[in-house]
């Protein structure tokens, strides 16, 4: 038995970028690539934000990565939803990290997580996503 002193931290998760709960119910489970986000720019504190708008990895049917509106790193640099809740990143950025993919919902863009470069929404992204609404 392992009685030793352990700590692990956690985020509070600011998901005031959702407009409602419309579509909640139905966030699906995947595979980020977490070697894909970079540290001091997507999980400056460790945690990957929800609101992340996520992509497939260039070459990868099956792991997921910011959107990359430059699309050098997201295959065909299409959008496919947004993670849901925050996400701890690994010391070991090659691990599968799992997470909640949002493909349905209300968006507030104005309060999602990145406005700019990767993990950010733009025009083509918005028209990947087809979403209920954009507020």
């Amino acid at each position: 038995m392992d009685l030793s002193i352990k700590t692990e931290a956690f985020q509070q998760d600011d998901q005031s970028w959702l407009g409602s709960a419309h579509g909640t119910q139905s966030a699906r489970t995947v595979t980020l690539d977490a070697s894909a986000f970079t540290a001091g720019t997507h999980y400056p504190n460790g945690f990957i934000p929800s609101g992340t708008v996520l992509a497939y990895i260039a070459g990868s049917t099956t792991k997921l990565g910011p959107y990359d509106p430059s699309n050098s790193t997201t295959e065909p640099g299409v959008a496919v939803g947004f993670l849901f809740t925050a996400v701890k990143v690994p010391a070991d950025t090659s691990k599968p990290v799992g997470a909640a993919l949002l493909t349905h919902c209300r968006v507030r863009t104005a309060k999602l997580p990145f406005q700019s470069g990767k993990g950010s929404l733009d025009a083509n992204g918005k028209a990947d996503l087809k979403l209920a609404e954009f507020v």
